[in-house]
């Protein structure tokens, strides 16, 4: 049987979309950068904050965040759903943090990354 190891997400900024990500999830966070790393992208003259495939580790498959030319067009054919309790307050969080909200329905709200992915915050 196959299991999921990473999940992939196309973006225009990938550091800054894995950031609102890290933010966003509870214990995930940007893999760290080691020296090896920082002198890899250092040669193709990039930096942590221009990499173009930047991950979140945390206790579920890791996202990645890899650099797309074009933007989002249409809805997305798949989306992470969140499960949180009090979702109204988990929404204002989120807001604050970049997204914006989409609509809401009776146990869920379709919202809306920085750069327009679909994510539902569900009631747990």
């Amino acid at each position: 049987m196959a299991q999921i190891k990473e999940i992939v997400i196309d973006a225009l900024n990938p550091s800054t979309l894995a950031r609102f990500w890290a933010d966003a999830l509870d214990d995930y966070n940007v893999r760290p950068y080691d020296a090896a790393e920082i002198a890899r992208l250092a040669s193709l003259g990039l930096t942590p904050e221009s990499d173009p495939s930047v991950a979140l580790d945390g206790d579920g498959p890791t996202l990645f965040f890899q650099k797309s030319q074009q933007a989002k067009v249409g809805r997305n054919r798949v989306h992470l759903d969140l499960v949180c309790e009090p979702r109204r307050d988990e929404v204002a969080r989120l807001v604050r943090l970049g997204a914006t909200v989409r609509d809401v329905h009776p146990t869920y709200t379709v919202m809306l990354d920085p750069e327009g992915n679909e994510f539902c915050v569900q009631d747990s």
